[in-house]
């Protein structure tokens, strides 16, 4: 029988940072985890008269609920978090177009003479019983039903050489990728940077398109169920994806053709450890099967997910064969 651990942190318990932040827990690999996360503004906005210039404050946003110490993991080897379940923890979820940040606006970075955008929050109501959320505009009176698909939109371990990194930033220890891709069924690979891992996750979305457009999804509190293991050695440069129908490489930098090109080297890569392929011949068939949805292009480093469909390669075994094993694992739970 697997070790459960269920862990619900108080507000003081929560990190804003990968790396810097002591564990909440010990955990073996094969541990079954059950754990609540705040949303992304950390319960600032609950309504649309809050408003993100008011109530939400950048030093406490996407608060991480860990770290969490794995037992046995070093540097070099390979944290494995299989995503079991994602049930929004509330009946409702939130999103904002936040002054002077977002991809279709002037930013810090991309500086403009234009105004900011008007600072604007949207509240998206559940029905559990359809699995929809719904869209209502705040200039006009459309409404429109849309599927309820729960992601993370953060998880990642401790950044090597002692860095510190705030949990806005996705990078090579995985982080704020906002990629829809981290669901149930999905198998995660992170390579480890320091004793334990220190591992966390947060930032639970209801849904979120390709992008994150204007900086937020809908963002609310999450129940997730993961089970953590680990791969002695192996450790991917980038994160890695795994789930039944596809293998995939994620890079984050900017440019964002930068992050294209991370998670286009990274599967090169990864082809050749699965079928013995030269680089070039691995180079070639990437370019003829590959998608590159892209996660997010408003993190401090935009993030890019290279996919590389199962169904058109030959059957192969990644890590041992540990996502078919942990799939097996997840439905004797569920």
């Amino acid at each position: 029988m697997a070790q459960v651990l269920q862990f619900r942190p108080e507000p003081h318990q929560f990190a804003y940072t990968f790396g810097g932040a002591p564990p909440v827990a010990r955990v073996a690999p094969g541990t079954v985890m059950k754990l609540w996360s705040e949303d992304a503004f950390n319960f600032a906005l609950q309504s649309i008269n809050d408003l993100s210039t008011a109530k939400v404050d950048l030093r406490y946003v996407n608060p991480q609920t860990g770290p969490f110490y794995v037992e046995g993991a070093e540097p070099g080897d390979t944290l494995v978090i299989h995503v079991v379940d994602l049930t929004p923890a509330r009946d409702w979820g939130v999103s904002a177009a936040i002054p002077f940040f977002g991809g279709l606006t002037s930013t810090g970075v991309t500086a403009m003479l234009q105004e900011a955008l008007p600072d604007t929050t949207w509240i998206y109501h559940l029905d559990r019983s359809r699995s929809i959320v719904t869209f209502d505009a705040r200039y006009g009176d459309l409404a429109i039903d849309l599927p309820l698909e729960p992601m993370l939109g953060t998880i990642g371990v401790a950044p090597a050489a002692h860095e510190v990194r705030t949990s806005l930033v996705p990078e090579r220890f995985g982080g704020n990728m906002d990629s829809p891709e981290v669901r149930p069924g999905t198998t995660v690979y992170l390579g480890v940077n320091v004793e334990g891992a220190l591992f966390s996750l947060g930032d639970g979305h209801y849904r979120q398109g390709e992008g994150e457009s204007c900086g937020t999804a809908v963002e609310g509190a999450m129940d997730s169920t993961i089970i953590v293991d680990l791969i002695k050695g192996h450790a991917p440069a980038w994160p890695r994806f795994e789930d039944d129908g596809h293998w995939m490489a994620v890079g984050s930098a900017r440019p964002l053709e930068d992050s294209w090109r991370i998670g286009n080297t990274e599967m090169v890569r990864w082809l050749q450890d699965l079928y013995g392929l030269h680089v070039m011949d691995a180079y070639q068939l990437l370019s003829q099967i590959s998608r590159a949805p892209i996660a997010n292009v408003v993190d401090a480093n935009y993030s890019v997910v290279i996919k590389a469909p199962k169904s058109l390669l030959p059957a192969a075994s990644a890590y041992g064969g540990i996502h078919a094993d942990l799939r097996a694992r997840a439905q004797q739970l569920t």
